[in-house]
């Protein structure tokens, strides 16, 4: 019972992701419906053509047989024949006038030869039954006599430019039907050029929104989403998991559709020709659908095995390629590759049982096409010398039979692909489902000019349920306002700033940003008054001018160079081979740690930001660096509020208000010689740096 329950929810959900992803296709659907269009006239081309050549077998080519009657010179079609004219055009009721008489061509041994002005009786059976009348055939000087119902008939032998003529309709035939085909040829290459254009172009554009809206909606997540899923994962998330989906807008929908059309249009044709045979080519049907139903569900369960696998190898990867040097230090080279090595074999292992069921699959419809065409070849065979079928439709049961199975197959395939697909789909909307806890309201405020009042009421917050990291903290920061946050690791103090620009939601209380309350003001005007300083540096892979304005162009070269003077970087980045547009390697990695830490205090400060959050913002500087940047910040500082968490107490003991942390209360607040004259937890924490 709960299996069922399982596989009834599991087909509630593909359902469900499916029809979100036809979603995005819906502004194409003008594309798609040209794209599904052209697609029939493509299978349309294809059903088509081993019909055009069995008509031009039947017609022409093996049309020999049909009588002649003699007509005038100027009738359409007439064609000479010694001093009189013959032609096969003529109505079913020409036939059956009267005494009329027949011209018949007969084939023996290669040549040709003519039975004039014999009877209907005659001609019918110089048709219908050669091998029969093969066995009584005598050769004379230029004749081949045959006796019928105990009477000798003699045919004359047809010279090549005798042959030639009489067939000339024939031959005519055969060069219209050549140039149909190859007009069809050429009509079908452009509509598959059309096709596959058109629906590559419609595919890529369907991707581009999708993998846009997955970089924009991950941009939207709180901190906690990232705290909490690994790099790897969301990195796969975007790039592997969407391009799956490529596929299936790209390939697998049309290809899908375009089969199913060609199986549909085959069992229609062969049925309409003859259904005998149309039946000896469908008696292997049925094991051909218990072979797909059975690879479809087993290649769903490789599929998924094969995505999971991916995304582990991924994430693997995106991990310890980032803590490269630290594996280096520690000298743990050999056990990451072993465990590497492990999570290596688990896809390969995957990929291997995947590539096992297409091995297994495709031989076996192979195989049962191949028996299907045997059993063609023997019944049509069979029929043909019956006189049941021409040689034409044998032609075309040949043909169709071998195009029959393999839209069967790839079916299949392409089941198993959208599963993937569809593997890949559950995981994107993972993402794009991960609820957006942080967003601004129906109706945010803009803040006309920011001045830097901040205040909290009785906060409350927890990363993890109430597993409270602040707990009823209340304090108010006035305009202009220099305040330092110390305490013990764990205190509270990063968290309070990572709530002055709302990256979390409080769960109690209230702050309040000149007096409103920042769930109600735009996000943008909130985190965009916020400069922040943090202790661990992020650069961009580009130049290091493009690295202090973030490739904002409202940010003029002029002003990045004034912002890095002001913190003295100029200095450093002057004796660069390239100053400003000297190249900058992933996460910086050429620069020293006080140069990212210089370079970030640019950033910030070219962005003019009316309040300053620095989070052990001089942790990376040397003291000498530290003491040239003082007076720089002292000049910054002035106007704006100012926001400093640092464990290093000589850095704040100028601010105008240090709040002591504890245990996520604030136990003590006042100036550096206020808190040191209340000889507790500040006075402490001061001694032990003295000494």
């Amino acid at each position: 019972m709960k299996q069922v329950i399982e596989e009834d929810m599991e087909k509630s959900m593909k359902g469900n992701v499916l029809g979100r992803l036809l979603r995005y296709a819906k502004p194409y659907w003008r594309s798609i419906m040209v794209v599904f269009l052209l697609v029939l006239a493509i299978t349309g081309f294809e059903l088509l053509r081993p019909v055009l050549v069995g008509d031009a077998i039947d017609t022409y080519i093996d049309g020999y047989d049909r009588p002649y009657i003699q007509v005038e010179k100027m009738q359409k079609g007439a064609v000479s024949y010694g001093e009189i004219y013959l032609s096969r055009k003529f109505s079913k009721q020409e036939m059956e006038t009267g005494n009329r008489t027949y011209y018949q061509l007969y084939l023996y041994k290669d040549q040709y030869y003519m039975f004039e002005n014999v009877t209907k009786t005659i001609q019918k059976e110089l048709s219908n039954n050669p091998e029969q009348l093969n066995k009584t055939a005598t050769l004379g000087d230029g004749e081949l006599t045959i006796t019928i119902d105990g009477t000798d008939y003699a045919g004359k032998l047809l010279h090549k430019q005798q042959l030639k003529e009489l067939r000339r309709q024939d031959f005519a035939g055969i060069k219209r039907i050549a140039i149909l085909y190859l007009v069809i040829l050429l009509a079908s290459f452009g509509c598959n050029f059309a096709q596959t254009w058109l629906l590559q172009l419609t595919g890529q554009n369907i991707i581009y929104n999708i993998r846009q809206e997955v970089f924009e909606h991950i941009h939207k997540l709180s901190l906690h989403f990232f705290d909490v899923t690994p790099v790897g994962r969301i990195v796969t998330r975007a790039t592997n998991d969407v391009e799956a989906l490529n596929e299936m807008y790209t390939n697998i929908l049309v290809k899908l559709f375009k089969n199913l059309v060609k199986i549909i249009g085959l069992a229609a044709v062969m049925l309409s020709i003859n259904i005998r045979m149309s039946l000896y080519a469908f008696i292997l049907l049925p094991f051909i659908v218990f072979l797909t139903f059975l690879f479809k569900k087993i290649s769903r369960a490789t599929y998924r095995i094969a995505r999971t696998k991916l995304t582990a190898i991924n994430t693997y990867l995106s991990e310890h390629i980032s803590g490269m040097k630290l594996i280096q230090i520690f000298a743990r080279e050999q056990e990451k590759y072993k465990e590497f090595e492990g999570k290596s074999r688990d896809l390969y292992k995957a990929n291997y049982r995947e590539m096992m069921v297409f091995a297994i699959f495709r031989p076996a419809i192979y195989l049962l096409s191949v028996f299907a065409l045997v059993i063609i070849i023997w019944a049509g065979g069979r029929s043909y010398f019956r006189g049941l079928i021409s040689i034409g439709t044998l032609y075309i049961f040949i043909q169709y039979i071998g195009s029959f199975f393999e839209p069967i197959q790839e079916i299949a395939e392409q089941f198993s692909t959208l599963q993937s697909a569809m593997a890949s789909a559950e995981k994107i909307f993972t993402i794009l489902d991960e609820e957006i806890t942080v967003k601004n309201t129906s109706n945010p405020v803009t803040l006309p000019a920011v001045h830097g009042r901040i205040e909290f009421k009785h906060v409350w917050f927890a990363y993890i349920e109430e597993d409270w990291i602040l707990k009823d903290v209340s304090f108010v920061i006035e305009p202009g306002e220099k305040v330092a946050f110390v305490g013990a690791t764990g205190a509270g103090k990063s968290s309070i700033l990572n709530l002055i620009g709302r990256y979390y939601d409080i769960q109690k209380g209230e702050i309040l940003m000149d007096g409103v309350n920042i769930k109600e003001i735009d996000l943008d005007v909130l985190r965009g008054a916020i400069g922040q300083v943090q202790q661990d540096v992020f650069l961009f892979t580009g130049d290091i001018k493009s690295n202090i304005r973030l490739r904002s162009e409202e940010i003029s070269e002029t002003k990045v160079e004034e912002a890095a003077r002001y913190v003295n970087a100029d200095a450093f980045i002057q004796k660069l081979e390239n100053g400003y547009d000297e190249p900058v390697t992933e996460r910086g990695a050429t620069l020293s740690a006080g140069q990212r830490q210089l370079l970030s205090f640019a950033r910030t400060l070219a962005f003019d930001p009316k309040i300053l959050v620095m989070d052990e913002a001089t942790a990376n500087i040397d003291t000498e660096t530290e003491q040239l940047i003082q007076e720089a910040l002292e000049k910054l500082m002035s106007d704006r509020t100012t926001i400093m968490v640092a464990h290093r107490l000589s850095t704040i003991q100028h601010a105008d208000q240090i709040m002591v942390m504890h245990k996520g209360r604030i136990r003590e607040r006042g100036t550096h010689q206020e808190l040191l004259n209340q000889d507790g937890i500040y006075k402490k924490l001061y001694e032990l740096q003295l000494q």
